[in-house]
């Protein structure tokens, strides 16, 4: 019986890697891509959108009155 190896795309370069758990950087192909990552999520270069009914800041002067 053989098993299949499925193959990803590492999210920072591109590169098809083997989702094994051998790949401890996975879904990255190296270490290096990780902290590409991990840097770009750290300088808010990545963002996910918020869905707010009214800003924070708004809710900080509204309670302190």
């Amino acid at each position: 019986m053989t098993e299949k190896i499925t193959i990803v795309i590492c999210p920072t370069c591109g590169q098809s890697i083997a989702w094994i758990p051998t790949n401890r950087f996975r879904p990255f192909c190296s270490e290096r891509c990780k902290m590409i990552d991990l840097g770009n999520w750290a300088s808010e270069d990545y963002n996910l959108p918020a869905d707010e009914d009214q800003p924070l800041s708004e809710e900080i002067k509204s309670s302190g009155s």
